[in-house]
């Protein structure tokens, strides 16, 4: 959680001093403190998150994208929010470059990866999953999956909004809500090559302006 409650934070405060501090109206900083709930975040910290959005000494943070390709030539999205562009693209620079990889110009890797509108919940009582599909196909639901118990309903990033709304008329609440870069054609690697890329991602994930990281892993 040490690594988790941060990056949440940072999250919310983003949401908020870009769309407002009203969660009623900005479904991205709604879609933020939900998140952060089902992460099991202290009530305290989501409210100081707020605090410091609507704070005048408020760090202005930029939500900046990087493309890079890592050991064995894994295809890498990192998507940050920082105050200092120039130390976010030094250090994920230097992280690449450590392990023998390197950042590619943005837009390299766009057609290899599909954006996507991702939901987790669990399925309500009294609903199937046939039902539920078709009271989410008109908000734009392109598939619905169940895996251990756990529903993930997919849809294109430009149906989050219209998604995250239908969802909440039907008062199902998420575990989880992202838009996610999901690989069009997923790669198998082996243990020992997956070790070498999970040193890579480990380093990434750990940096406090790193907000997410996506790969082609299989």
């Amino acid at each position: 959680m040490s690594r988790v409650f941060p990056k949440l934070a940072k999250a919310i405060t983003v949401s908020a001093k870009e769309g407002g501090a009203d969660p009623d109206t900005n479904s991205k900083l709604r879609t933020a403190i939900q998140n952060a709930r089902a992460q099991n975040m202290p009530k305290d910290n989501i409210e100081n998150a707020l605090k410091r959005a609507l704070g005048n000494d408020a760090a202005d943070y930029t939500e900046i994208t990087y493309e890079g390709k890592g050991p064995h030539g894994v295809l890498i999205f990192v998507e940050c929010a920082t105050d200092n562009g120039t130390r976010t693209v030094a250090n994920v620079k230097s992280y690449f470059n450590k392990s023998g990889g390197g950042l590619v110009p943005s837009g390299s890797l766009d057609f290899m990866f599909k954006r996507q509108a991702v939901f987790e919940f669990e399925m309500p009582q009294g609903r199937n999953q046939e039902e539920l599909e078709m009271e989410l196909i008109d908000a734009g639901l392109e598939e619905l999956e169940e895996n251990e118990c756990m529903y993930y309903a997919y849809a294109d990033y430009t149906d989050f909004g219209s998604m995250q709304s239908s969802l909440e008329s039907l008062n199902i609440p998420c575990k989880n809500a992202a838009l996610k870069r999901i690989a069009l054609s997923p790669v198998e690697f082996t243990e020992a090559q997956l070790g070498d890329i999970e040193k890579l991602l480990d380093k990434l994930e750990d940096d406090d302006d790193v907000q997410a990281v996506f790969t082609n892993i299989a």
